[in-house]
């Protein structure tokens, strides 16, 4: 049976659980005579669905998760001591063959033929393992709706039962931003101390020089690398701040436009329509830069007098000012219709204009949801990668001269997980320390907007 038709016909069962749970309910509060129930029919529905939902879903995941380990476990051991005692990685790129090959796909016609009985014991072992679950999955979801069903009686706390069970639902929901955190820093941390091993950390964050370039084996000849990262960090901060440059005045008189002095109909037309700026895939951004502002750019340089390279830090920084205008923009224009209108109201009653009311009451009221929309729209443009690559390049130029190539640390941090280095070499660990750096650089940035916003929060409570 298919995964998705199990997950079908648990759903079916758990909705019948519910209506099934409620009449049994009702049915024993009038078999009792006018016996009251302690919670509503509905929550002894919830409760049914529940008792037959959560065993079978917690069977399911752990089937799926170890079940194909067991199945390959059995698969190598019924393979040839010739092919089951090779080393891991060898093992691992023949298990990866018997699943190709049991898939229907083609592989080695050399191999094929000794591996061909172990993809089918492959696939029986899939076929049973399915059938198990499936068996087992509705058979648990049955037990499951059963106990509910004998438990059932007026003076069963059900609503209770329902909502410790939701109650711990929402803690783990919660809990997964928070394990998801912890577990990007630790890997992050944990290649990055590699990292530091072979490399001083003196050298990564004050060196200025970067060429992370290194040989692939001993008998190789190639540099031995320079992981100065002071180029990559100015060149982040310069296309950074040229988008914040132009998205952040536009976007904010953007938002105090259609919050304040737009007709309706305006405000509900062009809004939509900004906000479309946001779903273009940055690729298009990319394209938009090399393809044209570059190209732009460099005949108003010619005409100046100015050497503007062809790939140039300006560029890609006015295409990505323009992207995330609408991070800007719409979060601020949300914020700015927050503030309550009594502010309003009391400032006009005090004889202000309407000028002066948003410079001294609104936009100082709307501050911390403005701080919020820009602390996003700096995170986007540090993390931007295609229109760094496609509009600035990728040379490491230690230069605060915009209309010269530089590069970001998101670029180089794809560009060292790219080719066939080995994985435990500076040159590829390195990239987890600039992931490591791009982490403490947000966690600044978040402590910093919270402090202005607790700031301020407290001046308008």
């Amino acid at each position: 049976m298919r995964l998705t038709t199990l997950i079908l016909i648990l759903a079916a069962m758990t909705f019948a659980a519910y209506v099934f749970g409620r009449r049994r309910a009702l049915a024993v509060a009038r078999a009792g005579g006018a016996v009251r129930l302690h919670s509503l029919p509905a929550y002894y529905g919830y409760l049914a669905a529940i008792w037959s939902a959560l065993p079978a879903v917690a069977l399911l995941v752990a089937w799926v998760a170890f079940s194909d380990s067991f199945i390959i476990g059995r698969v190598v051991a019924s393979l040839p001591p010739e092919l089951r005692d090779q080393p891991a990685a060898q093992l691992g790129l023949t298990v990866n063959e018997i699943r190709n090959l049991a898939a229907g796909q083609m592989v080695d016609e050399g191999r094929g033929a000794e591996l061909q009985v172990a993809a089918d014991l492959y696939n029986s072992l899939r076929t049973t393992s399915s059938r198990i679950l499936a068996g087992l999955a509705i058979a648990v979801a049955f037990a499951g709706f059963g106990l509910a069903w004998i438990r059932t009686r007026p003076a069963l706390r059900a609503r209770n039962h329902v909502e410790v069970v939701i109650r711990g639902v929402l803690i783990a929901a919660s809990s997964v931003a928070i394990l998801t955190t912890a577990g990007i820093l630790l890997s992050v941390t944990f290649e990055a101390a590699r990292f530091f091993s072979q490399v001083p950390l003196a050298d990564f964050v004050f060196g200025t020089e970067w060429s992370p370039q290194t040989a692939i084996r001993a008998d190789q000849v190639g540099s031995s690398g320079a992981f100065g990262a002071v180029p990559l960090f100015v060149g982040t901060l310069l296309i950074s701040g040229l988008a914040l440059l132009v998205a952040v005045p536009i976007g904010l008189m953007t938002a105090i436009y259609l919050s304040e002095y737009a007709a309706p109909g305006v405000r509900r037309a062009v809004k939509p329509i900004l906000e479309v700026l946001a779903g273009v895939p940055t690729v298009v951004y990319g394209y938009f830069a090399a393809l044209t502002v570059a190209p732009f750019l460099r005949g108003i340089g010619a005409e100046l007098g100015l050497d503007v390279a062809s790939e140039s830090a300006l560029g890609a920084g006015l295409v990505m000012g323009v992207m995330i205008i609408p991070f800007v923009s719409s979060l601020s224009d949300d914020v700015i219709n927050a503030v309550p209108q009594s502010l309003r109201d009391g400032s006009y009653g005090l004889g202000a204009t309407k000028s002066e009311t948003i410079k001294r009451v609104l936009l100082p009221a709307a501050l911390p949801g403005i701080v919020g929309g820009v602390l996003l729209a700096a995170s986007r443009a540090i993390g931007e990668t295609m229109i760094v690559v496609m509009a600035a390049g990728l040379a490491a130029n230690l230069t605060a001269n915009p209309l010269q190539a530089v590069t970001t640390v998101t670029v180089q941090i794809v560009t060292l997980l790219v080719g066939d280095q080995e994985f435990d070499s500076p040159k590829t660990l390195a990239a987890f320390a600039l992931g490591l750096v791009l982490f403490v650089v947000t966690l600044v940035l978040n402590v910093i907007a919270l402090q202005v916003v607790r700031r301020y929060r407290e001046q308008y409570d």
